[in-house]
């Protein structure tokens, strides 16, 4: 799993890519977001496009996702969910709760 960071005027765009599975990119992940938390980086997309699988800890990963950027008074919004995961999402009720969006343009254009 890989992770890249692009800033976008007050928002942050993480992209993901590869298989979501957890282990230590649960943990690079965490510290990436309250890094960005912490440097007052409130905005934050998650862009799904490049994620190819996802298993249970995939989900447990976006959920603490979601829970470490509300705790911090953050914004998180998810981009370009795949067909796959977001039957799975609605399986587990999970897209009652994460705000998806088609693009990441769109994602970003939410926050204003």
């Amino acid at each position: 799993m890989e992770l890249k960071i692009e800033e976008n005027n007050n928002s942050v765009v993480v992209h993901l890519r590869g298989k979501l599975f957890g282990g230590p990119f649960a943990e690079e992940l965490s510290k990436t977001l309250h890094k960005l938390l912490d440097e007052g980086k409130k905005n934050i997309v998650l862009d799904l496009d490049g994620v190819t699988v996802l298993n249970s800890s995939g989900f447990g990963i976006l959920v603490a996702c979601y829970t470490t950027v509300k705790k911090g008074s953050g914004n998180l919004k998810f981009a370009k969910i795949s067909n796959k995961i977001e039957g799975l999402l609605s399986m587990t009720k999970l897209d009652q709760i994460f705000e998806q969006y088609l693009t990441v343009e769109d994602a970003l254009e939410s926050f204003k």
